[in-house]
């Protein structure tokens, strides 16, 4: 299955009851569930409904958001594109200014800081929040209440060429962290290669590499009320992941943009990043003549250690409604729409966003592909960052440590325990 791109994580009734995948009216009063908002109804819903989303999304949505205006034709949905260089800031301007749409696409970071605005209307307690992959959902709640529902998901995995991993003795990628950098050491041998392995050397967004090897050893970077940086479960997965750049296994300053062609010619066997990659290699092999790349490489879960569980980092995108919506049981209703089966499974095919509902994924579409079932594997068991409105500064904190980790011989000690201190400075925001 080729796809050009892979693109970045309802029925009528009285109270918004939901079907199909495994919805029900009683969510808020189950144990253990987050505090829900008020029921609506789908009752002659009518009026019009201000939609924002980001991106490619924003782009696409008018068409898939027919078929709802189709089931309620009394109301009209309009949606606003909106540039994700910019949706942070558009977000917080319309929230000072009371200008907010009634529904909208939402990054899944920034969940805590708008509810710690008070700008999101909570989820209604008809939404079974189970239905979601449960790392996905979790990106929801804030404070033990949940603002909203996960769209679409993704998550991060280990890209191999399994004819380099065959040269170098390997039929399959190693489980456990210690054999999966012997792996990597082996396939560097092999002519051709320079690299054994891609992996981000700090900057921006380096955490959804490194915190990943932290929860595959069983860390918790955060408790309910505060940040835990700095265990040594955590300790341990800084010091492996320097480990490559150390032996010299991963490159600390790689050229950018360069994956799709050095992953192609087989220069840098192994990279870790997310499903859109297998478009994105597949077609830049095509330009090159090689029209059966899909069979030189395949995808294995985050490598574990010290009786962890692989655990991969959980992104994509929510929909949340605003509090100061004027049609609140329309809003609700799109959002609940959006989050139908057999509607994720449309969505897929017009972007190949991923659902975020489990179900979903019994279709055709997805299970066809077996690289794209292992993501969803590997989304069974994939975590969110805290819900903190402060995680992002935390996170960036966390970065800089990561490149001095890679660049400069940091130890994994030193490392957290910097990335710590400057979390409690900045707090949790809460």
């Amino acid at each position: 299955m080729r796809r050009s791109t892979l693109l970045v994580a309802l029925t009528t009734t009285t109270a918004l009851a939901l079907s199909g995948c495994g919805r029900d009216d009683g969510g808020a009063g189950d144990a253990g569930a987050p505090q829900t908002g008020e029921a609506v109804s789908t009752d002659d819903l009518s009026g019009e409904l201000e939609v924002w989303a980001m991106g490619a999304e924003g782009e696409a949505l008018p068409e898939l958001v027919a078929g709802f205006e189709e089931q309620y034709p009394e109301v009209s949905v309009n949606v606003t594109p909106v540039p994700w260089d910019s949706a942070h800031d558009k977000f917080v301007n319309s929230i000072t200014a009371g200008t907010t749409p009634d529904v909208a696409m939402i990054g899944t970071t920034w969940m805590g800081e708008f509810a710690g605005m008070d700008a999101l209307d909570p989820t209604p307690g008809s939404i079974d929040t189970s239905a979601f992959f449960e790392g996905a959902q979790g990106t929801t709640e804030v404070e033990g209440t949940s603002y909203g529902v996960p769209w679409y998901v993704e998550t991060r995995m280990v890209y191999y060429r399994t004819d380099i991993a065959s040269e170098a003795g390997y039929d399959e990628v190693p489980t456990d962290q210690e054999g999966f950098q012997e792996m990597a050491a082996a396939m560097q041998e092999q002519e051709g290669v320079d690299w054994g392995i891609s992996l981000q050397p700090g900057q921006t967004g380096s955490w959804q590499t490194v915190v990943p090897f932290a929860w595959s050893r069983g860390a918790e970077i955060a408790t309910e009320d505060a940040y835990t940086l700095d265990t040594p479960e955590t300790v341990a997965a800084v010091d492996y992941f320097g480990s490559f750049f150390d032996e010299g296994i991963a490159d600390a300053n790689p050229p950018e943009g360069q994956t799709e062609a050095t992953f192609t010619d087989g220069s840098v066997p192994m990279f870790v990043s997310g499903p859109w990659m297998m478009s994105l290699v597949e077609d830049f092999a095509a330009e090159g003549g090689e029209e059966d790349f899909g069979s030189m490489y395949d995808v294995a879960p985050i490598p574990t250690a010290d009786g962890g569980e692989s655990s991969s980092f959980i992104g994509g995108s929510n929909l949340g409604v605003f509090a100061d919506t004027e049609n609140r049981d329309a809003a609700w209703a799109l959002v609940d729409w959006l989050t139908q089966p057999e509607t994720q499974v449309e969505w897929y095919d017009m972007t190949s966003a991923l659902p975020s509902v489990q179900s979903a994924w019994d279709d055709e579409a997805l299970t066809e592909d077996e690289k794209l079932a292992k993501f969803g594997e590997q989304l069974t068991t994939a975590q969110a960052p805290p819900s903190f409105p402060t995680w992002e500064q935390v996170a960036a904190a966390f970065d800089a440590e990561m490149e001095k980790v890679a660049k400069q011989d940091l130890s994994g000690e030193e490392a957290v325990q910097t990335a710590q201190q400057q979390a409690e400075s900045i707090g949790t925001g809460q």
